[in-house]
């Protein structure tokens, strides 16, 4: 699990864009925290690789 900026870092996306090109929710932690999962980043990554347009609907489906 990983803040922000370290998933922004771990995904090659500079800080300021990671909010709106990444499109994995983070996940609200039960103190409050809200961090990323690396395996949902990984998925997302993966379906940019692939060029699959649906990658993304696909994604957040499986997410919630």
């Amino acid at each position: 699990m990983l803040p922000a900026k370290e998933a922004a870092d771990y995904c090659g996306i500079p800080a300021k864009r990671f909010p709106s090109e990444c499109r994995v929710p983070p996940v609200e932690m039960p103190s409050g925290a809200k961090l990323y999962d690396m395996r949902d980043l990984d998925a997302w990554i993966d379906t940019l690789k692939s060029g699959d347009p649906s990658g993304d609907d696909e994604l957040l489906g499986k997410l919630g």
